[in-house]
């Protein structure tokens, strides 16, 4: 765990460092990844995230691989985190956990109940996975933000590292006006100027790791310079 912990400060104090406006916490490790965490894997990304917002000056997100809200928000609650992300919000999607359901009513009850704000960042149509049924676009973004009542829609593409399609960006735009779009995968300094006039915000692993491997530490240039072209600098 303390090599964990020591990782995880070492990438946080990078990001911090490269100019970026947040930091997000998920147990990417974990792989292969349990629909929803079990204690064990809670109360160390507690103990992680606990950590990083006590060193950092910016923002700290929780993504609890591989869909668990509940998990986050505890999480999110329990250490002053600003936001969470979740996969599958709302619907269901079938990914290489088997079928996974979103339970947008239990987070909202339970962030109510816990009386916390934390912004809930939600996937729509997340990466790893495809709807069970066809699905109306327009109607399924509507839920995620109407009825499920995300904070910030994320869009990502197929895979770890795939980038998001500029289409969906588009149609979410038009569709959702007014809702912050967060790309939540692929993005690197090759698309970064184009994608950024489409999106609010991103959320970025693979492209500013060393080397380019997910799952590696932060290399803190890879990131400045992705900052630079996504800010338009």
């Amino acid at each position: 765990m303390e090599r964990v912990l020591d990782a995880a400060l070492a990438d946080a104090r990078a990001i911090e460092a490269a100019g970026a406006s947040g930091i997000v916490v998920e147990n990417f490790g974990d792989r292969p990844f349990a629909k929803r965490a079990g204690p064990v894997t809670i109360a160390a990304m507690a103990r992680a995230v606990s950590a990083i917002a006590s060193a950092a000056r910016i923002p700290v997100g929780v993504n609890v691989l591989r869909n668990d809200g509940a998990g986050a928000l505890a999480i999110a609650a329990a250490t002053g985190a600003s936001f969470i992300r979740i996969n599958v919000h709302t619907g269901a999607m079938l990914t290489d956990q088997g079928v996974i359901e979103g339970d947008a009513a239990g987070v909202l009850r339970e962030r109510a109940a816990l009386g916390v704000e934390v912004a809930i960042f939600a996937d729509w149509r997340v990466k790893h996975a495809v709807p069970i049924a066809e699905l109306d676009p327009e109607q399924s973004a509507r839920d995620l933000r109407e009825r499920g009542l995300a904070d910030a829609v994320v869009v990502s593409g197929t895979a770890t590292g795939s980038p998001a399609d500029p289409a969906r960006l588009r149609f979410l735009r038009e569709t959702l006006p007014g809702t912050p779009l967060v790309i939540g995968s692929g993005l690197r300094k090759e698309n970064a100027a184009a994608l950024a006039e489409l999106a609010d915000a991103a959320i970025v692993g693979t492209s500013v790791k060393r080397g380019g491997i997910a799952g590696a530490p932060i290399d803190r240039r890879r990131l400045q310079t992705l900052l630079t072209r996504f800010r338009g600098g």
